[in-house]
């Protein structure tokens, strides 16, 4: 899966950069006979983001580096002449976030499981991580400096992202009698099974800073703390 994943990615960045050698555009010829730019519609995105938690409780210790990919594919709308559009997508959304001497009780029976368990560690993990995998489609307002070439220039977007939970699982790596152990807990258990974020994003060319912020929290109601995710990073469109 990581070596389908870096594929991807490869070939993504491989097709952005391409485009100004390659026929990313087509020509018309208007009544005078001037050709004319087709733009490009910005029809992918890849984002690369840090990811934390807002509004957790003291009981919660994250720690390490939190990351998260986001790939999408996006059909753009332009509105008349103007330099905006709407635009419209799908894709997946995956992130990890990694906790500091702490595991989650995932497994409990009886009243434990009435909420889901923020502990000390039980073993001396190197790594522990909770990942959460969403089948997303994001929505964009966007704006373009450049009509004739969004490749180039200033562009700005503010939009909304729904996605519904397709995977989650805890994963821990440790070192028994010198071997290298890792564990994995597949379930979705306590997590809510939606994900709204509000995102924003600004750049020149291809490259943009983009943060999304949650609007619900990550857990169920009644089921865990009233946890907020938001990212920020990187993102590189094209096409």
């Amino acid at each position: 899966m990581r070596q389908f994943f870096s594929t991807v990615v490869l070939v993504s960045l491989f097709t952005i950069f391409a485009q100004p050698v390659f026929a990313q555009f087509k020509l018309a010829e208007n009544a005078n006979d001037a050709a004319i730019l087709k733009p490009s519609r910005d029809f992918l995105m890849l984002q690369f983001t840090y990811e934390a938690w807002a509004n957790a409780p003291d009981s919660v210790k994250t720690g390490g580096f939190g990351r998260g990919f986001n790939g999408y594919i996006c059909y753009d709308f332009p509105i008349q002449k103007s330099h905006l559009s709407f635009a419209a997508g799908v894709g997946v959304g995956s992130a990890n976030i990694y906790f500091k001497d702490q595991e989650l009780g995932l497994t409990d029976t009886g009243a434990a499981a009435a909420q889901i368990s923020f502990r000390p560690e039980s073993k001396d993990y190197k790594k522990y991580k909770l990942n959460t995998t969403y089948l997303e489609a994001p929505f964009e307002l966007r704006y373009f400096s450049n009509m004739n070439n969004r490749n180039k220039g200033f562009k700005a977007a503010i939009g909304l992202r729904a996605g519904i939970l397709v995977g989650a699982h805890v994963k821990d790596t440790r070192t028994v009698d010198g071997t290298k152990v890792v564990e994995k807990i597949n379930t979705k258990r306590y997590l809510d099974k939606y994900r709204f974020s509000g995102t924003v994003r600004l750049g020149y060319g291809n490259f943009s800073v983009f943060g999304s912020y949650n609007i619900n929290a990550i857990f169920k109601d009644g089921l865990g703390p009233n946890i907020i995710p938001y990212s920020v990073g990187l993102c590189i469109t094209g096409l």
